[in-house]
C-alpha cells in the first residue's frame, strides 16, 4: 500500500439530526449501544494501516473529544501514528460558510505538514466497513486523479435524501455529483469518501477558496470535472448515512437483525471503541429479553423487545420497552411502557406511564430529562 494519511470530516451544512445533535456532533452519537459513529471511520483507517489521522470538529466538541482521547483504543501505533483533532469556527450568522473547504483552509498548515503522498477523506456520519489500502491500490492502478466511493441503492426515493448521488458512465467515470432529490429509486449514493494525492487536495482547497467562500470539496470537483479524471468505486456491505433523526433510528434498528449485522461486523476487521470497566448486565428473574441488544452495566427487571439498550441503564419491574433505542444511563420506572422512541442519555421516565409513538415515526425523549 502507498503511504497515505486520513481525514475524518464533520457533517455537511445541510445535515441536521433533530434532538440528538443539540448536545453533540453526529460523530459522537451512540450507535448500536456500544459504539459511537466516529468509531467506524477511524477503525477503517486504522485497520487499513493508516495511522496518521486528522479529525475535524466544529460545534459542541466536548463529547467527541472525550471519547476519542489519545486514540490509543483505535490500535494506532503510538510511535509512528498520531490521531489529531482539528477545530474550525462555525459561522453562526449564515451556515452557507460552514463548509469542509473552510475547515481545511483554517487548518491548512497541518495538512501541508503531512509527508504522505496520498489522502483518504471519509465522513464522521456514515457507517460502513472498507479496506482503504485496497481502494488506494485501485485508485493508483486506474490512473485517476480522484476516486470516489459510492453505494448503489434501490430506495433512494424515500431514503438518503440529504445525500449526494454520482452519475457514472460505463467506465465508472464520474460525470457529476448532485443532490438526491428523491425522484428515482435506483441511485449511486456518494459516500463522501475521496482518495487523491495530497498535492491535488491542497490545490483544490486553494481553487475553491478563490472561486467562492461557500464552495465545498464536492463543488470544486464538479466545477473542474472536465479537467480531472474522477472515477467511482462501488462499495458492498452494510451502509448507513445518518443525516436526520429518522435515518439514525432506522439504521440502528436494522442492525438488531443478526444477518444484517454480519454484513457490517467482521472478526477480522474489528471496530474499536472506548471501553470501560463496568460490570456485566444483571438480569433479574422477572426480566424478559426478545431480539434486542443490551449493553453492559445494566440492571434489567422488565421486558425489552426489539430494542437497543445503552450502557448502565436501569429497567425496573413491569417496564416494557419495544422498538426503541435507549441511550446510556437511562432509567425506566416501574410499569412504564416505552415504544417507538429514542430515549437520550441519562433521561428518567418515572412519572409518565406510557411514552408511545406511531410505528416507524419514533419520538424523542430529551437528554437528562425527567418525565
Amino acid at each position: 500500500m502507498y503511504e497515505a494519511f486520513g481525514i475524518v470530516n464533520s457533517s455537511s451544512r445541510n445535515i441536521r439530526v433533530e434532538g440528538l445533535e443539540d448536545y453533540r456532533p453526529i460523530g459522537a452519537f451512540s450507535f448500536l449501544g456500544r459504539y459511537r459513529v466516529v468509531d467506524f471511520p477511524i477503525s477503517n483507517l486504522s485497520n487499513s494501516g493508516i495511522d496518521r489521522i486528522q479529525i475535524y470538529v466544529q460545534e459542541k466538541p466536548r463529547t467527541l473529544v472525550s471519547h476519542i482521547g489519545t486514540g490509543r483504543h483505535y490500535n494506532i501505533n503510538s510511535k509512528s501514528g498520531k490521531l489529531q483533532i482539528l477545530f474550525s469556527d462555525a459561522d453562526q450568522r449564515n451556515a452557507i460558510y460552514n463548509t469542509d473547504i473552510a475547515a481545511y483552509y483554517e487548518n491548512l498548515e497541518y495538512i501541508e505538514k503531512m509527508h504522505h503522498p496520498y489522502v483518504v477523506i471519509t465522513p464522521n456520519y456514515m457507517v460502513y466497513s472498507a479496506d482503504f489500502s485496497k481502494l488506494i491500490d485501485q485508485h493508483i492502478d486506474s490512473g485517476a486523479d480522484i476516486t470516489l466511493l459510492y453505494h448503489s441503492v434501490d430506495n433512494a426515493k424515500e431514503a438518503y435524501l440529504n445525500c449526494n448521488i454520482l452519475t457514472l458512465n460505463k467506465q465508472k467515470g464520474v460525470l457529476s455529483i448532485e443532490p438526491n432529490h428523491g425522484n428515482a429509486k435506483s441511485r449511486n449514493i456518494f459516500m463522501d469518501t475521496y482518495i487523491m494525492k495530497k498535492e491535488l487536495f491542497l490545490d483544490l482547497i486553494h481553487k475553491a477558496r478563490a472561486i467562492s467562500s461557500a464552495f465545498t470539496l464536492t463543488d470544486i470537483i464538479n466545477e473542474l470535472h472536465n479537467d480531472l479524471d474522477v472515477r467511482g468505486i462501488s462499495h458492498r456491505g452494510f451502509f448507513a448515512s445518518i443525516t436526520d433523526f429518522q435515518s439514525y433510528y432506522d439504521f440502528n434498528m436494522q442492525l438488531i437483525d443478526i444477518k444484517t449485522a454480519q454484513t457490517l461486523f467482521d472478526p477480522e476487521w474489528p471496530i474499536y471503541t472506548r471501553t470501560n470497566d463496568s460490570c456485566p448486565t444483571h438480569y433479574y428473574n422477572t426480566a424478559v429479553i426478545r431480539n434486542s441488544v443490551v449493553s453492559n452495566g445494566c440492571q434489567v427487571e422488565g421486558t425489552i423487545e426489539n430494542s437497543i439498550i445503552g450502557r448502565g441503564c436501569v429497567i425496573h419491574k413491569g417496564a416494557v420497552i419495544k422498538n426503541s433505542i435507549v441511550l446510556a444511563g437511562t432509567e425506566i420506572g416501574e410499569n412504564v411502557h416505552v415504544e417507538n422512541q429514542v430515549v437520550d442519555k441519562m433521561a428518567k421516565i418515572l412519572h409518565v406511564k406510557e411514552v408511545v409513538s406511531q410505528p416507524g415515526l419514533p419520538g424523542y425523549v430529551k437528554r437528562g430529562d425527567t418525565i
